[in-house]
């Protein structure tokens, strides 16, 4: 079993950065792809950014690209979503997830997930 916590979230103003931070214990994340999803009342999750058990590769919606950047450190079983040039459509809860799927771009291929984190953007 892998609990996951995320962190970070906040209310930022169009244009500013977040860093989202996702905390595994119970097992270590090293073996897991990882992913963050977001989701807005009403509405499914939504993909946003996974990354690989090695770190080396990442995927991206195309909403985010070239905005948002995932990575990990294996050592400290952490995951990060740095989202920078936030637009308010960005405002969701974000979710961390882990899989044994890359890319899992869909949420039914994740195992673990956190709670999440409210992050919203102020136009």
């Amino acid at each position: 079993q892998v609990q996951l916590v995320e962190s970070g979230g906040g209310l930022v103003q169009a244009g500013g950065s977040l860093r989202l931070s996702c905390a595994a214990s119970g097992r270590t994340l090293s073996s897991y792809p990882m992913g963050w999803f977001r989701q807005t009342p009403g509405k499914e999750l939504e993909f946003v950014a996974t990354i690989t058990s090695t770190g080396l590769t990442t995927d991206y919606a195309d909403s985010v690209k070239g905005r948002f950047t995932i990575s990990r450190d294996n050592a400290k079983n952490t995951v990060s979503l740095q989202m920078n040039s936030l637009k308010p459509e960005d405002t969701a809860v974000y979710y961390c997830g882990a899989t044994r799927i890359f890319p899992g771009r869909r949420s039914s291929q994740y195992e673990f997930w956190g709670q999440g984190t409210q992050v919203t953007v102020s136009s």
